[in-house]
C-alpha cells in the first residue's frame, strides 16, 4: 500500500552543497517527498525530485500500463507480498524447465 504523500517541500541549495551532500538529498527526496532546486551563482539550474513525484506531476502514464494496473487490481495481484511473488516466479520457472526437458 502506497503511503499518502504530503505536499512537496521545495528547498533551494547551492550547487556545491548539492554535490557534497547528494546522498543525503536523495534520501530526503525519497523519504520526505522534498524537492530541491539547485542554484548556481544565484540562478536556478536544476530540480531534484523523486521519480514517483515526476511521473505524477509531469509524465503521462501510458494507456497500456493503466489497463495492466487495473487488471492487476481486479485480480488482487496488487496486494501480493514479495514472498508470494517470489514463490509464483519459482513455480513458473519449474514448470518451464519441466516443459523443456
Amino acid at each position: 500500500m502506497r503511503k499518502p504523500r504530503r505536499a512537496a517541500i521545495v528547498k533551494i541549495v547551492p550547487a556545491l552543497t548539492a554535490r557534497t551532500q547528494f546522498g543525503q538529498i536523495l534520501k530526503r527526496v525519497k523519504q520526505n517527498g522534498e524537492r530541491f532546486v539547485v542554484d548556481r551563482r544565484g540562478e536556478p539550474q536544476a530540480v531534484i525530485m523523486s521519480v514517483d513525484d515526476y511521473i505524477r506531476k509531469f509524465a503521462k502514464f501510458p494507456a497500456a500500463l493503466k489497463r495492466i494496473h487495473k487488471d492487476a487490481e481486479r485480480r488482487g495481484l496488487d496486494r501480493m507480498s514479495l514472498r508470494d511473488i517470489n514463490q509464483l516466479i519459482r513455480q513458473v520457472r519449474r514448470a518451464r524447465r519441466r516443459a523443456h526437458d
